[in-house]
């Protein structure tokens, strides 16, 4: 601990004080690259996770090349000199929070979100942190928007990714699909057997597309003819990757399925 205290510090000898408005924000995981590439300026973003600049992985991807990659640790962004990092989880612990702030970085830890509520918190905290609270508010306008515009009418529905894979019947991603006019079955231990979708397929399967191309053990699942047999009524793609976070580009996803199923 005291070389990588001793690396980020000649990293950083340049560096000054943390500013009260954060001039240059770097985020530690996909799912904080979301909610700071949702609020702020693009002039204040000085690194992204790798991931967010894969196509397989996040819609904005070519936003996200704008800007500097960092593999999620503390080390990999310093040369960058952010005045904030955004993690959530804290997977480096209390000692890389302890040592950033010993350098003058900002660090903001976000907790994992349960519901839209939470979720909303999370954009306003990365707001504010930014100085771009009315960016946060307009963010979480578009979430009411969605909420007052809700289907009034839920159709009995299940998510399925690969390997068989399924939300919870309660929480963000059911939330977020209630918004868009369907109701998540329950399934125990969230995960469906080929048994259970022939003997009890849904009216609507909502199939994630999420790495739909890549040879897996999962994605094989998805290709048995069992699977294709299932006396589903309809089934509709959904763009998976906006799935793995449940975040602000979630609202995109909610109103194309909107139209998908009025057709």
């Amino acid at each position: 601990m005291r070389a990588f205290a001793c690396v980020l510090a000649i990293s950083l000898a340049a560096a000054g004080p943390a500013q009260a408005t954060p001039l240059r924000v770097a985020s530690l995981k996909l799912c904080t690259d979301e909610l700071l590439m949702a609020v702020a300026d693009p002039r204040q973003i000085v690194s992204v996770t790798y991931l967010a600049q894969q196509p397989r992985e996040y819609a904005q991807w070519r936003q996200a090349r704008a800007f500097a990659a960092n593999d999620g640790s503390l080390l990999s962004v310093v040369r960058h000199r952010p005045d904030l990092v955004i993690d959530m989880g804290g997977a480096g612990g209390r000692d890389s929070e302890r040592i950033a702030r010993r350098l003058g970085i900002g660090v903001l830890n976000l907790r994992y979100p349960q519901n839209l509520r939470d979720m909303e918190d999370l954009v306003m905290q990365v707001s504010r942190a930014l100085g771009r609270e009315q960016a946060g508010r307009s963010v979480v306008a578009r979430f009411e928007q969605l909420r007052q515009s809700r289907p009034p009418r839920l159709s009995d529905a299940l998510w399925l990714g690969g390997g068989g894979l399924t939300i919870a019947s309660s929480g963000l991603g059911a939330e977020w699909m209630a918004l868009a006019g369907l109701k998540q079955r329950q399934v125990a231990g969230d995960r469906v057997t080929l048994e259970q979708l022939i003997v009890a397929p849904p009216p609507i399967l909502l199939r994630s597309d999420y790495r739909i191309d890549q040879y897996s053990s999962e994605q094989r699942w998805l290709m048995h003819p069992l699977v294709a047999k299932a006396r589903v009524a309809r089934t509709i793609a959904t763009d998976g990757r906006p799935w793995t976070c449940l975040g602000p580009p979630m609202i995109e996803e909610v109103r194309r399925l909107r139209t998908e199923l009025a057709r």
